[in-house]
C-alpha cells in the first residue's frame, strides 16, 4: 500500500487511513479542519513558509491513535523517568464521579506494560507511567477508549477547554432535566389531589401520559450518562453508582409505564423525573464545589503572562510565553511579570516575588542576580537572558508539583476505596432481598418493586468516594497559597501522623547568615592570610563564605593561590595541599581528627585553621534564630509533636542554640551520617518521622525520614531532594504544614464518618418502607453535597 502526505502536518500515513477531500489528504479530522480554516481565512501562504517540514498534528485530533507514537508527539508530551520508563499526562474526557476514576486505574493498573496509572478526579488528569517494550502510548489510548472514556495530552488550555465542555453539557443535561420536573410536579399536584377528593379515570390516564412525555427525554437524555457509566461497568464486571442510579430509574419508569398502559396501580414517573433531575443537580454542584477549591491553583497560573518581548539582532519581538528559548534575551518593563527565570544583564529594579516566597518586600535585582518567573518589575526596565523555558521555569514547576500532587492518593483513600468497591454489589443484594420480603409481606408486587427502588437510589457510593479527594483537595490549595508545596497527598497523612520533628540547626532554624564576632590573626603573615582566603574561596558553606567576606572586607590587598588536593570533608571543613604544606580549615571536630590541638571553649559557631597541624587562625561567629522560631517550635511541640535539633557544631553551640528555641532534646557533632542513622533508630522505635534540612548536606537524613522537607526559596535540588518545599524559608511554614495537614486529615475522618453514618441510618430506614423515590433521589444528591461543602470548612 502507497504512503501518502497529509496535507496540512506532511506526515506519512498508507493511503488506506487517509481522509479523501477531493484531491486532498488528511490523517484525522483535526488536520482536515485546520487546512480548511487557514483556507478560508485567506492564510494559506502558511504552507508555502513551512516547505517539506513537518508538524505535529493538532492534539484534538483522534481519530487514529497511532499519532500518539509518533516521535514529534512524543518529543512535545513524553518524559522519561529515572528508572527509564516513559511517562505522560492526559486529560481523561467523560469522567464524571470517583467510580469513573476508580474504573479508569483499575483497568490501567490490570494492562501489561503499564507501571502505574494515577488519576486527580479534580481535573481528570492522570499519570501514567509504562514500559514502551510492552505496550505503545496508543495501546494505551485505544484501552481508555475501550472502556467509554477518551484521553488528550494534558495542556492546560486543552483543559479549560474539556473542563467547560463539560460543564455546559452537563448544565444543559440539568436544565431539561429541571424544566420537566417543574413541568411534571404541576401535573403531579392534580394528580395526587385527585387521588384524595376523587378523579375520572380518563383525566387520570390524561396525566399520566403527560408524566410519560415530561419524563422520558429526561431519562435517557439527561440520564444518558448513567446509561453509559453502567455498560461500561458492567463491561467490565464492576456495580457502581451509575448502575445504581441507572437501575433504579429504569425499573421504576417500566412499572409506569405498565400502569399507563392498563395495569393496575399508581404511576411514578414523577419519581423517575426527580431522581435524574436531583442526582445531576448534586452532581452539578459537585463541579462547581471543585472549581471553588482548585481557584488556588487558577490564582498561580495567573502570575505568569501570556507572551515575552524578546531581543533578536537589536530587534524587540513579542512571543508567546512557549516560545521563549534558553538563551533569549528578554526585556522587562516596570510592571510586567517576568515570563521565564534568568540573570540580570543590564539595569536594576526592585521586584514584587510574593508569587514564590510569599514575601511582601521588594527584592532588589542587579547584574548578575537571578529573576524567577512570575515576579513583577516594579520601578525599572531591565533586561535578562533567559536561564531555563517556560517548562522549566520555577513558577510553572511550582504549578506542576501541586498538580501531581493532587494524582497520588492517602492511605485512607485507598482504604475507603477499597469499602466503596464492595458497596454497590452489596446494596444491590439488600435491594433483591428486600424485594423478595416485602412482596411475601404485602403479596403486592409494587410496594416490593418501590420500596427496593428507594434502597438502590438511597444508597450514596459517592459521598463515600468524594471523602478524601474533596478534604486533600482543599487542603493542597491552603498549603500552596502558603508557599507549601507537597509532592504527594498522600504526605498529608503521613504528616499529621507524625510524632516526631528533627530539624538542621543551620539554615533551617537559624537564619544561616553568619556574622564574625571575634577571630585571630596572623596580621604580619601575608601567606598565611592568603591561604586562609583561597580555602574559603574553594567552599560554598556559610560559615567559610562569612570569613571570607570579613578577610575581604578587612584586607586589601588578598591574593588567591593555587591550592592542591582540595577536599570538602561532610559537615567538617576542607583539607588541601599548598607545596608541602597541609592546610586544614573547619570545626573543632575536623582539627579533632587530625590531632591538632585547639581551645574548646566557645560558646559560638568557630571556624579553625591549621597549616601543618597548627593553629594559626581561629574565628567565632554567630548566627541568629530565624524570626518567630521559638513561637512557631512552641506551637508544633503543642501539637503533640517532638522537636529533636540535630547539628555538627560543638556541644556549646548546640546548647546556646536550643535554648533559646525551646527545643529540650538535641545532638552536636554529628555528622551527615550520623543524623540518616538517629533518624533510622527514631523509625525502629515506632516514631513517625518528618525531616527539615536545607535539602542538599541533610540528604542521607531526609532520605530516611517518612517526610523530607527542604527549607528554601523552590531551589531545583530542593525540589528533587524533598517532598514538602517551604518556599518562605520560614518557621511559620513549618509549623503551618503541620497545622493545615492536621486540620486536613481531620476533616478527612469526618466526611467518612459523615457518610458511613449516612449509609448507616437512611438504608435501614429505606428497607422498612419509610422512605419513597423521590425523597430518597434528594437525599442521595444532599449525602454529596454535605460532604463537599463540609471540605470547603477546611479553610474556615
Amino acid at each position: 500500500m502507497s504512503k501518502v502526505k497529509c496535507n496540512h502536518c506532511h506526515l506519512e500515513f498508507d493511503e488506506s487511513v487517509m481522509i479523501q477531500d477531493n484531491e486532498l489528504y488528511f490523517c484525522c479530522n483535526g488536520c482536515q479542519g485546520v487546512y480548511h480554516l487557514l483556507k478560508d481565512d485567506g492564510l494559506d501562504s502558511f504552507y508555502d513558509k513551512l516547505g517539506n517540514k513537518t508538524i505535529a498534528p493538532p492534539i484534538e485530533c483522534d481519530d487514529d491513535a497511532g499519532r500518539f507514537d509518533l516521535e514529534s508527539f512524543e518529543k512535545r508530551f513524553v518524559k522519561t523517568t529515572v528508572d527509564g520508563f516513559l511517562q505522560v499526562d492526559l486529560i481523561i474526557e467523560g469522567i464524571h464521579c470517583a467510580a469513573c476514576v476508580w474504573l479508569n486505574e483499575k483497568v490501567l493498573n490490570q494492562t501489561n506494560g503499564i507501571i502505574e496509572a494515577d488519576i486527580n478526579f479534580t481535573n481528570n488528569k492522570a499519570k501514567i507511567i509504562w514500559d514502551n517494550e510492552l505496550i505503545t502510548l496508543s495501546n494505551i489510548i485505544e484501552k481508555i477508549r475501550s472502556i467509554g472514556y477518551n484521553a488528550y495530552p494534558y495542556e492546560s488550555s486543552i483543559s479549560d477547554k474539556q473542563v467547560t465542555k463539560a460543564k455546559r453539557d452537563y448544565f444543559i443535561r440539568m436544565m431539561v432535566a429541571v424544566f420537566a420536573s417543574m413541568n411534571i410536579m404541576m401535573l403531579a399536584v392534580a394528580k395526587y389531589t385527585g387521588f384524595f377528593t376523587g378523579i375520572d379515570e380518563e383525566v387520570r390516564k390524561m396525566i399520566h401520559f403527560g408524566e410519560f412525555v415530561l419524563t422520558t427525554p429526561v431519562l435517557f437524555y439527561s440520564g444518558w450518562i448513567f446509561f453509559r457509566g453502567a455498560y461500561f461497568g458492567l463491561k467490565n464486571k464492576i456495580i457502581n453508582m451509575d448502575f445504581l442510579v441507572a437501575i433504579g430509574a429504569t425499573l421504576t419508569y417500566i412499572y409506569s409505564l405498565y400502569i399507563l398502559f392498563g395495569g393496575q396501580g399508581e404511576s411514578y414517573f414523577d419519581s423517575v423525573t426527580m431522581i435524574i433531575t436531583f442526582v445531576m443537580v448534586g452532581k452539578y454542584l459537585e463541579v462547581i464545589g471543585k472549581k471553588s477549591a482548585v481557584d488556588t491553583l487558577d490564582k498561580i497560573k495567573s502570575q505568569l503572562p501570556l507572551e515575552a518581548t524578546i531581543i533578536v539582532e537589536g530587534v524587540k519581538k513579542v512571543v508567546a510565553l512557549e516560545e521563549v528559548n534558553v538563551g533569549d534575551i528578554i526585556e522587562l518593563k516596570t510592571g510586567e511579570k517576568s515570563a521565564v527565570d534568568g540573570e540580570v544583564i543590564s539595569g536594576n529594579a526592585n521586584f514584587d516575588e510574593s508569587s514564590i516566597s510569599g514575601e511582601s518586600l521588594p527584592i532588589y535585582k542587579q547584574k548578575g542576580d537571578v529573576i524567577y518567573s512570575g515576579t513583577i518589575n516594579l520601578d525599572s526596565v531591565i533586561r535578562y537572558k533567559a536561564t531555563k523555558d517556560y517548562a522549566n521555569s520555577t513558577l510553572n514547576s511550582i504549578v506542576t508539583l501541586i498538580e501531581d500532587s493532587l494524582v497520588s492518593k492517602p492511605e485512607i483513600e485507598h482504604r475507603a476505596n477499597e469499602i466503596s468497591k464492595y458497596f454497590s454489589i452489596t446494596i444491590l443484594t439488600i435491594a433483591i432481598l428486600t424485594f423478595l420480603w416485602w412482596y411475601v409481606q404485602s403479596s403486592s408486587f409494587e410496594t416490593g418493586l418501590i420500596i427496593s427502588i428507594s434502597v438502590i437510589v438511597i444508597a450514596c457510593p459517592c459521598a463515600l468516594a468524594l471523602a478524601t479527594p474533596i478534604a486533600s483537595l482543599v487542603g493542597i490549595s491552603w498549603l500552596a497559597s502558603k508557599g507549601l508545596l507537597f509532592k504527594e497527598a498522600k504526605f498529608l497523612e503521613t504528616m499529621a501522623k507524625a510524632d516526631t520533628l528533627i530539624v538542621d540547626k543551620t539554615g533551617t532554624i537559624t537564619e544561616g547568615k553568619f556574622t564574625v564576632v571575634s577571630c585571630k590573626l596572623p596580621v604580619d603573615d601575608e601567606e598565611s592570610i592568603n591561604l586562609l582566603y583561597s580555602m574559603t574561596e574553594s567552599s560554598i558553606h556559610p560559615v567559610s563564605i562569612s570569613v571570607k567576606e570579613y578577610l575581604k572586607k578587612n584586607y586589601k590587598n588578598l591574593k588567591y593561590l593555587e591550592l592542591e588536593k582540595i577536599s570538602t570533608l561532610q559537615a567538617k571543613g576542607i583539607s588541601a595541599k599548598f607545596n608541602d604544606k597541609q592546610l586544614i580549615g573547619g570545626n573543632s571536630a575536623l582539627m579533632d581528627e587530625f590531632n591538632i590541638k585547639h581551645d574548646t571553649n566557645f560558646q559560638n559557631t568557630q571556624f579553625l585553621f591549621a597549616i601543618d597541624n597548627k593553629i594559626v587562625a581561629v574565628f567565632e561567629l554567630e548566627d541568629e534564630l530565624k524570626q518567630n522560631a521559638k513561637e512557631a517550635i512552641a506551637d508544633i511541640k503543642a501539637s503533640g509533636v517532638e522537636v529533636i535539633m540535630l547539628t555538627g557544631d560543638n556541644e556549646q553551640v548546640a546548647s546556646k542554640i536550643a535554648k533559646s528555641a525551646g527545643i529540650e532534646r538535641f545532638k552536636a557533632h554529628i555528622d551527615p551520617f550520623g543524623k540518616a542513622d538517629f533518624v533510622n533508630q527514631l523509625k525502629k522505635e515506632g516514631k513517625i518521622v518528618v525531616m527539615a534540612g536545607d535539602g542538599v548536606n541533610d540528604a542521607p537524613a531526609l532520605s530516611k525520614s517518612d517526610i523530607a522537607i527542604a527549607m528554601g526559596s523552590g531551589a531545583d535540588i530542593s525540589i528533587a531532594v524533598s517532598d514538602v518545599v517551604i518556599l518562605n524559608n520560614s518557621l511559620n511554614g513549618l509549623r503551618d504544614s503541620f497545622m493545615i495537614s492536621k486540620r486536613t486529615y481531620k476533616f478527612i475522618k469526618q466526611n467518612l464518618g459523615i457518610s458511613l453514618l449516612y449509609n448507616v441510618i437512611t438504608i435501614p430506614l429505606a428497607v422498612m418502607g419509610y422512605v419513597i423515590p423521590l425523597v430518597a433521589a434528594l437525599s442521595m444528591s444532599l449525602s454529596s453535597l454535605l460532604v463537599v461543602g463540609n471540605s470547603m470548612r477546611i479553610k474556615i
